[in-house]
């Protein structure tokens, strides 16, 4: 599903940032990573949610790091401020240059008309609220501020998954 992103290894006692592919973008300073298969849209909606309020954090590759026992999505430098437009190029735009990760949307085109009301999905070693959404439809970006709002409301927070982050770290 998700196996072309790495996140966060453990080495020694430390966690060691890895990079992932995608979009993100923060909305009122907490961040939403954008994940999807090359071509699935990500950009796209990054720069229309940039359009609606958002700044944008980093376009296609981004660091994972761990602060304060949260993981934080960070920019890679050489990339910072600069987001493709399929059919113009590469652009400069605002951005931040990380935000603590609160809620991953995963791009789909095949999205449950009713699905659970908390899914989530683990990267880095954390549980993270997770959403699927269409990005191509005329209300994806209001879908993405709702899920947001949705996971700010019911106070949910990425958890450490200890399991996880084992797991991940003897994948690689």
């Amino acid at each position: 599903m998700l196996r072309n992103r790495t996140a966060l290894r453990r080495c020694g006692n430390a966690m060691m940032a890895e990079m992932v592919h995608g979009s993100a973008v923060a909305i009122d300073g907490n961040g939403v990573l954008l994940l999807g298969p090359s071509g699935s849209g990500k950009s796209d909606l990054a720069l229309r949610l940039i359009d609606h309020g958002a700044k944008l954090i980093c376009d296609d590759i981004l660091h994972i790091e761990e602060i304060n026992a949260l993981p934080q999505l960070a920019c890679a430098p050489n990339i910072a401020g600069k987001i493709e437009v399929r059919g113009i190029g590469i652009c400069p735009t605002d951005f931040v240059p990380s935000a603590p990760l609160r809620l991953i949307v995963e791009l789909a085109q095949d999205v449950d008309r009713m699905p659970p009301k908390y899914q989530s999905i683990t990267i880095a070693g954390y549980s993270v609220p997770m959403f699927k959404l269409d990005p191509f439809q005329a209300s994806s970006v209001l879908k993405v501020e709702w899920a947001l709002k949705s996971v700010i409301d019911a106070e949910l927070h990425p958890v450490a998954n200890t399991v996880a982050a084992f797991n991940e770290s003897e994948m690689m």
